[in-house]
């Protein structure tokens, strides 16, 4: 599949129980720090269980541009020679990152206090996405910005040439923009502060300490206080990419509301800024249990175990647990499709401005498919059938979102009637194997 190319139109059929283990790639979160970080080390970095995905191979080929040397070896092995904070080169064309919001804001954050100066574009659904929640704290380092009207891709960064260190409080929990402050801030002397009001998955922070990087997370009345000191020789790491959470939600949800399934997803990252769809469906009644609990690189891993739930209940999701889920959300709301009692979502404007507006592009492939659902600017509502009572049969827009196109295809497993995307090929750009993983446990996916 190719989130590039001609339209894949997809249709699931309900299927049989859904058995055996989804071992499903690396975490994209992950996969993209370890690339651009690498590159901003001295030396080599190794990587393994890398994602695949074309968000995260755009990210590789961007880190080629910018000077590091940057290998495949094969079966998510992979090495980066780093050229050191500060020693990005100017690419010599312009920077294609696909779909990937979370690619081109972290690396415009790298580069952006470097004095060189590179242009960014994408697909069709990146370029309509806002790059001002970026841009303007990348502005009060010295960068320049220029681009469409909304501050949309194509756009041109001039990084800046004597970079000052920046106190910056997000305005909107958001992990790519605190993540590419927290870059930016790499190559500012002094120390550049982050304020979060919410906690956003911490990847960044974790990283850049075992990078070698000085820096400190606390908790203080501001909310949380991340500090940076600038202009540390970055070491390179050997890193072992845990399985990524928000691809396993797919066939851990699958396997929940169809029937008789039994699925095993081993190897999961259960970091706590991002497991916040596995409390969520515990807290539905799933039967959902974490095996083998342990820590891997810094980050806590289990294997989950999904099996059938035909008693889920519908619930109200803490708004505070936003961050922590973001990206669930869609495939929750199937979930939810299939609970009893009414699924409350709120605290969620960020859905808003993904890869597509995911509350209305859910919203009315559920309406499509016979679920009730309500929406606000900042909350959604599903109306729970129970467990096999879902209709189906309707044709969703993907709206070149992988994660609209995946959560489709996971309600027609447990639906009463096929259900169709008009386009799965974006499905590649965080789980190219999504297709023949979900065969082999007995899923009815075709192309059409």
């Amino acid at each position: 599949m190719s989130g590039h190319g001609t339209p894949i139109p997809m249709t699931s059929h309900p299927c049989g129980p859904l058995t055996g283990t989804a071992e499903v790639p690396g975490d994209k979160s992950i996969s993209h720090r370890s690339l651009i970080l690498g590159a901003m080390a001295v030396g080599e970095t190794r990587i393994s269980g890398l994602l695949e995905g074309e968000d995260v191979l755009d990210t590789a080929k961007a880190m080629q541009a910018f000077g590091a040397e940057v290998t495949d070896h094969g079966g998510g092995e992979w090495t980066v020679h780093g050229v050191g904070v500060g020693g990005f080169a100017e690419p010599d064309q312009v920077i294609d990152c696909g779909n990937s919001g979370t690619g081109v804001r972290l690396i415009m954050g790298a580069m952006a206090t470097s004095p060189i100066m590179a242009t960014f574009t994408g697909d069709a659904s990146l370029n309509k996405r806002p790059m001002a929640r970026v841009t303007d704290p990348l502005a009060l380092f010295g960068a320049q910005a220029v681009g469409r009207s909304g501050g949309r891709l194509p756009m041109t960064i001039v990084g800046a040439s004597d970079p000052t260190p920046v106190r910056y409080e997000v305005p909107v929990p958001s992990a790519q923009v605190k993540s590419a402050v927290l870059l930016a801030g790499l190559n500012a002397p002094g120390k550049t502060v982050v304020i979060e009001k919410e906690a956003t998955r911490d990847h960044s922070e974790r990283m850049l300490s075992g990078f070698g990087a000085e820096i400190t997370v606390e908790d203080t009345d501001e909310g949380r206080v991340i500090t940076l000191t600038g202009r540390p020789e970055l070491k390179p790491q050997v890193i072992a990419v845990p399985r990524d959470p928000s691809s396993a939600a797919f066939p851990v949800c699958a396997a929940l509301i169809t029937p008789g399934s039994d699925v095993l997803v081993p190897g999961i990252g259960l970091n706590p800024t991002r497991a916040g769809l596995f409390t969520t469906l515990r807290e539905m009644g799933a039967d959902l249990t974490y095996e083998n609990e342990r820590e891997e690189g810094g980050e806590p891993v289990a294997d989950l175990r999904a099996k059938y739930s035909p008693d889920m209940k519908g619930i109200d999701v803490p708004p505070e647990r936003a961050a922590s889920m973001i990206d669930e959300y869609p495939v929750l709301s199937v979930v939810a499709a299939n609970a009893t009692g009414t699924t409350m979502m709120g605290g969620v404007k960020e859905l808003r401005v993904k890869e597509s507006d995911r509350i209305d592009a859910m919203a009315r492939g559920l309406r499509a498919n016979g679920v009730t659902v309500n929406e606000g600017d900042d909350w959604w509502s599903v109306e729970g059938l129970g467990i096999g009572k879902v209709p189906g049969g309707g044709t969703c827009e993907s709206f070149l979102d992988h994660r609209i196109a995946m959560s489709f295809m996971v309600m027609g497993m447990g639906a009463q009637n096929p259900v169709s995307v008009d386009d799965g090929s974006p499905i590649a750009t965080s789980f190219p194997i999504f297709e023949p993983l979900m065969a082999l446990l007995g899923a009815k996916v075709e192309r059409r």
